[in-house]
C-alpha cells in the first residue's frame, strides 16, 4: 500500500457534523479515516456497472451477512441458555416430587428421544398427557 498524502478538504459545517456523528458506527478513529472509507464506498457504488463490482459487492455482502449472522447467533444463544435454565428447573422440580428408579428414567429418556426424533423436536403437551394416562 502506498504512503498517505495530506489533502485539504473544504466541507460544510453540517457535513463535518455528520462525520463526527457517525465515527463510531463507521468503526474509525478520525475524520480522515471516515472520509477515506466514504470515498472507497462511493467509488465502489459507482463501479457497480464495471468489472470492479465483484470486489465491491463481495465486501459489502460479506459485511452485511457477518452482521446478520452475529446478531442471530447472539439471539439464539440467549434463547438456548434461557431454555436450558427452564429445563434444569423442571428437572429439579420433578426429581423432588417423584421417586423414579434408574430403570424408569432410562426408559423415559429413550421414549423422549424417539418422540423428539419422530416429531422433529415439536413436543405436544396434550399428546404426552394422553400417553401418560393410557
Amino acid at each position: 500500500m502506498s504512503k498517505k498524502e495530506k489533502q485539504t478538504v473544504w466541507l460544510y459545517p453540517e457535513t463535518k457534523e455528520l462525520i463526527h456523528k457517525h465515527l463510531d458506527a463507521a468503526v474509525v478513529e478520525n475524520d480522515s479515516q471516515f472520509i477515506e472509507k466514504a470515498v472507497n464506498f462511493y467509488a465502489g457504488h459507482l463501479d457497480c456497472n464495471t468489472m470492479a463490482a465483484t470486489d465491491y459487492l463481495g465486501t459489502a455482502v460479506h459485511s452485511i451477512i457477518d452482521g446478520i449472522v452475529l446478531g442471530s447467533e447472539q439471539r439464539i444463544s440467549r434463547a438456548i441458555f434461557k431454555l436450558a435454565v427452564e429445563s434444569a428447573m423442571h428437572s429439579h422440580i420433578l426429581a423432588a416430587m417423584h421417586d423414579v428408579t434408574e430403570e424408569q428414567l432410562g426408559k423415559l429418556c429413550n421414549l423422549c428421544m424417539n418422540e423428539i426424533r419422530k416429531t422433529n423436536g415439536i413436543i405436544n403437551f396434550r399428546a404426552a398427557r394422553e400417553f401418560q394416562k393410557s
